[in-house]
């Protein structure tokens, strides 16, 4: 009976786990538990840029394309440096991408390192932004 009980536990643990860290469309748009940024799908970005001023930051290296009306290209490696160079007051919109996700998650953190929050990334990158059919100059 014990090994039913711990059974049912790690079940309900892992179902709970499960639930917190979904990266489907219903979590984005939120901010990330602390982290000071907030992930928003390419659908989300689209309807931002439609609607409010957004100042688009590729961080990918190397260059790979961009989304239509990005306004500037700095390495992920390179944006807690040059911060003085972005909107960091909330208008614009300060969004950040990279090719997949990854190089953005990480000059995200930077900022944050840095003193920089309230902004945002695009989850998937310009892959998913060009899987969903949107502006993508190659």
């Amino acid at each position: 009976m014990r090994t039913v009980t711990k059974l049912g536990m790690v079940l309900a643990a892992a179902l709970i786990l499960a639930s917190c860290s979904s990266t489907d469309e219903g979590t984005s748009g939120q901010m990330d538990d602390g982290l000071g940024w907030t992930r928003i799908s390419s659908q989300e970005l689209s309807e931002m840029m439609a609607a409010e001023d957004v100042y688009l930051v590729n961080v990918h290296v190397p260059y790979e394309g961009e989304i239509s009306s990005t306004d500037a290209h700095i390495s992920y490696t390179e944006i807690a440096s040059r911060l003085g160079e972005l909107p960091t007051s909330g208008d614009p919109k300060l969004v950040i991408y990279c090719r997949s996700g990854n190089m953005s998650t990480q000059a995200a953190q930077e900022m944050v390192d840095a003193g920089v929050t309230g902004f945002y990334e695009l989850e998937g990158g310009f892959t998913a932004w060009e899987a969903a059919g949107l502006p993508f100059d190659a």
